[in-house]
């Protein structure tokens, strides 16, 4: 029992909180900047940071593959890192953030703050306490669950496998504390540390591999990847934590279970995160898919997948996720003012625009895999002949490029539709085709198992596609298959000029790393003139969308 004393000091900090709550509201700077400028430059910031932590974590892959290559320690790691990565996406900060802050900041805005601050103390102490439970009990059961996901590893290998994902668990409880931070922190407008802590994680496993793997022999030093990790997620942790001090949150050590409000918006978020943890966690299972595959095919397949995919996610990132991101708000308002017609014509043009982009870049994969895996990894351990296997295994993740941006957009058009176990289903489905199609295709190697993911996802689309086509009554198909033509002449052009350029000016220059950048650069850079080039003489519509928006910027 606590002493009168102890309670009344603890109503008191209470109260303090309070009242710096209400002189600090969400949305306010503390010297009463105006909000366009505090608005711009917090979107330049974070554009920057985000820019400079994706060059870091080509770095980062560039420098793990000059010591480790596509060898069996390497794929031993894949797996082991991929395992906490899964149940990071159930239960961690991808699934609890975006639950957590809608309650979070309703709270705010009503002007709740004991109970605001209640619920966050609250979910940082369960979730410490929930995934800590499961990282101990995962550490002491990995001897039996490892083996599931790597079933074509045996001895040595499987025993370090076992060894770094007990290793690796503990992040768990870091990202999970994590998106309760940056979910408060997100709720007071502040992105500035969220944005930054992805940078300095990248950076903190480049310093540590550079420092600690010289340390290790033999297969033993991919155990500084590992600790590279652990401390760069914590360091990814500080970061907004330290950050929280620009906010009047205090945090409390009770549980406040007994409080009715407090176990109500508990189980709110809990519930909210239901259909985005299945839908994170299926992705997620894929890529074990991948790899679970890749070990029965041979123990440098699944680090040759992984570091395939790595380049896969370049174009991902920089163009279908920031078309789907900027046009997710306005289809939401569409849904929302029920103008069905104007979501379906605002949607179809993003899936335009997408494969306006997307496709090309999969030509210039197609063409250019070797050049590019041999630029960015061939180094050090990388050898020339892991140069061929991950090259192969980029080519065929290039044909799922464009369905792979379509999906984004499409599952962000059926959460503006508020219907997000629609996709969830999809995402369930996709994740059975991928296991049936790299079931039957894993013995022609890494690209069979690659070209798995490309079948599913290309089902997945037509799947979202006929599901909407009767919701929206209708997705302009016709015009999207004209364009696409199009768009496809144009990048078969880029795909033949790409690659004439580099075979000529590879011969002329060789293959030191200027002359790598050299005719690579060329290369992509005529190719692009000539699809730009294309698409103008057959007047692709996106071509000057693009074109004006560039203007106004």
């Amino acid at each position: 029992m606590e002493t009168p004393e102890r309670q009344h000091d603890k109503e008191i900090a209470a109260d303090a909180a309070v009242r710096a709550a209400e002189a600090f509201e969400p949305g306010e700077e503390p010297m009463g900047d105006p909000a366009p400028g505090r608005i711009a430059r917090s979107t330049a910031f974070f554009s920057l940071a985000t820019t400079a932590s994706r060059i870091a974590g080509l770095v980062r892959e560039i420098v793990a593959a000059g010591y480790y290559g596509v060898s069996g320690p390497m794929s031993a790691f894949t797996i082991a890192f991929q395992v906490p990565n899964l149940v990071r996406s159930l239960f961690a900060d991808a699934a609890l953030q975006p639950a957590f802050v809608p309650i979070f900041t309703e709270q705010l805005e009503k002007k709740n703050y004991r109970e605001a601050f209640r619920l966050a103390s609250t979910l940082l102490l369960l979730v410490t306490l929930v995934l800590g439970a499961i990282t101990a009990l995962f550490v002491l059961v990995a001897p039996l669950i490892i083996p599931l996901f790597a079933p074509g590893f045996e001895g040595e290998l499987l025993d370090l496998t076992v060894t770094l994902s007990q290793v690796l668990f503990p992040i768990l409880i870091l990202l999970g504390i994590s998106g309760v931070v940056v979910g408060i922190l997100n709720s007071y407008d502040r992105f500035g540390a969220f944005a930054i802590a992805p940078l300095f994680w990248n950076l903190t496993i480049i310093l540590l591999l550079v420092v600690l793997a010289p340390m290790f022999e033999g297969q033993d030093r991919i155990y500084a990847y590992a600790i590279g990790i652990l401390a760069g997620t914590l360091v990814q942790l500080l970061i907004p934590v330290f950050d929280l001090r620009n906010t009047p949150f205090k945090f409390g050590w009770s549980l406040a279970w007994r409080d009715r409000d407090v176990r109500r918006d508990v189980k709110r978020v809990f519930l909210l995160m239901v259909p985005v943890t299945i839908s994170l966690g299926l992705i997620n299972f894929n890529l074990l898919i991948n790899s679970l595959f890749g070990t029965l095919v041979s123990d440098q397949a699944p680090a040759a997948i992984d570091k395939a995919f790595r380049i896969y996610q370049l174009p991902q990132g920089i163009f279908s996720v920031a078309i789907a991101t900027v046009l997710f708000p306005t289809l939401a308002r569409f849904a929302a003012r029920g103008e069905h017609d104007n979501l379906r014509a605002t949607m179809a043009n993003g899936m335009r625009q997408i494969l306006f982009v997307l496709v090309p870049a999969a030509a210039a994969v197609l063409v250019l895999s070797d050049p590019m895996i041999r630029l960015v990894y061939q180094r050090g351990e990388f050898t020339p002949e892991q140069t061929t296997l991950v090259a192969t295994a980029l080519f065929w993740f290039a044909f799922s490029l464009p369905t792979n941006g379509l999906f984004l957009l499409l599952t962000r058009t059926f959460f503006s539709l508020q219907r997000p176990w629609v996709p969830t289903g999809i995402a369930a489905a996709n994740l059975a085709v991928t296991a049936l199609a790299g079931f039957g295709l894993y013995h022609l190697g890494v690209g069979g198992i690659v070209a798995a993911t490309a079948i599913a996802t290309g089902v997945s689309v037509i799947a979202q596609c006929v599901i909407l086509r009767r919701f929206l009554g209708g997705l302009e198909l016709t015009r999207l298959a004209a364009t696409s033509a199009r768009i496809t002449l144009a990048a078969a052009a880029l795909a033949g000029v790409s690659f004439v350029v580099w075979d000529v000016l590879d011969s002329a220059l060789g293959r030191g790393l200027a002359g790598q950048i050299a005719s690579l650069g060329v290369a992509l850079g005529l190719g692009g003139l000539t699809y730009l080039g294309a698409a103008k003489l057959m007047k692709v519509a996106e071509l000057e969308q693009i074109t004006r928006l560039l203007r106004r910027r």
